[in-house]
C-alpha cells in the first residue's frame, strides 16, 4: 500500500522533517515514563534507561565496574558495564569497554552488536557497518545483527536497504515486535503511512511488545488524523499529562501539514 503522493518536493521536506521530530519525541518520553519498557533499543540486551547523571544511573556504573574490574574478559560484565556507562552519558569510556570486548571476544556476535550499535549511536555509521558486518555469519545469520545494519541505513536515509534486511529478519524472526516496529518505523520516515500503520498493529498485538511499540502506533494514527484511537492508545501507555502533550503535537503537525 502506497501513502498519498505529496505535491512539491518543499512540502515533502516538511513532512518527512515533522516524522523525525514526532518519532523523536514519543520513543523519548517512552523512555522516561512507559509502563513496561522492555528495552527494544537499548544498546544491550535486558537494559532499561535511566536519566544520565541520576542516582540510579551512578549506582548502575559502580555496581558493574566493579564487576568489570574484577574480570575484564567476562563477558556479561563487559555488556553490563559498556551499557552502564553508556546510559549515564559516558560514551567514550563505553566505546572503550566494548573495544576491548571485541578484541578478547572476536567471535561473540553480542559484543560486536553492542559496539557497532554504539557506534551508530554516535554517528560512526560507517565504523559501525564494518563492525556488523564483520560479526555477521552469511552461514547463520544473526537476526538482531541484521535489525541493527538496517536501523544505520534508517538513520542515513536509505530506507529501501534497511527494510530489505528488516524483511530478511523477520524470516528468521517471524514475530518478533522490535523487528515489526522497526519496519514500520521505516516506512514512516518514508511517509507511507498505511504500511507503517500495518506493521506497527501488528508488533503492539503481539503479548511481548515493548510499551514504545504502541506509542509509536499512536503516532502513526495520529499523522493519518485518526485522533480518538490515537488517544486511546497513547493515554494506555502514558500519563494523562504526557499523552496529551503527545497528541497535542500530533495535532498541530497535522494542521501544519494541511496548511502546507
Amino acid at each position: 500500500m502506497q501513502a498519498p503522493r505529496i505535491g512539491s518536493v518543499s512540502r515533502r521536506t516538511r513532512v518527512a522533517s515533522a516524522l523525525v521530530a514526532m518519532t523523536a519525541l514519543v520513543l523519548v518520553t517512552g523512555c522516561a515514563s512507559n509502563k513496561s519498557n522492555t528495552g527494544t533499543y537499548s544498546p544491550a540486551s535486558g537494559s532499561h534507561s535511566v536519566s544520565p547523571g541520576s542516582n540510579l544511573a551512578r549506582a548502575e556504573v559502580g555496581k558493574w565496574a566493579k564487576r568489570y574490574d574484577k574480570d575484564r574478559s567476562n563477558r556479561t560484565a563487559i555488556l553490563g558495564y559498556s551499557n552502564a556507562l553508556s546510559q549515564n552519558g559516558q560514551i567514550e569510556q563505553s566505546l572503550a569497554v566494548l573495544r576491548s570486548g571485541v578484541i578478547a571476544h572476536q567471535k561473540d556476535r553480542e559484543i560486536a552488536s553492542a559496539y557497532g550499535k554504539i557506534l551508530a549511536m554516535n554517528g560512526r555509521f560507517d565504523e559501525a557497518l564494518n563492525v556488523l558486518r564483520r560479526a555477521q555469519r552469511p552461514d547463520m545469520p544473526d537476526w538482531k545483527i541484521m535489525s541493527a545494519e538496517a536501523a544505520i541505513y534508517d538513520q542515513t536515509g536509505n530506507h529501501e536497504k534497511a527494510r530489505s534486511l528488516y524483511k530478511q529478519a523477520l524470516k528468521i524472526a517471524p514475530d518478533d515486535p522490535s523487528l515489526l516496529n522497526n519496519l514500520g518505523l521505516s516506512y514512516l520516515l518514508s511517509n507511507k503511512l498505511p504500511d507503517a500503520e500495518y506493521n506497527l498493529r501488528r508488533a503492539a498485538s503481539l503479548p511481548n511488545a515493548d510499551s514504545r511499540v504502541r506509542q509509536n502506533l499512536a503516532l502513526v494514527l495520529g499523522v493519518q488524523g485518526k485522533f480518538e484511537e490515537a488517544v486511546e492508545v497513547a493515554t494506555a501507555e502514558l500519563d494523562p499529562r504526557q499523552a496529551q502533550a503527545n497528541i497535542a503535537y500530533l495535532r498541530d503537525m497535522m494542521q501544519t501539514r494541511q496548511r502546507g
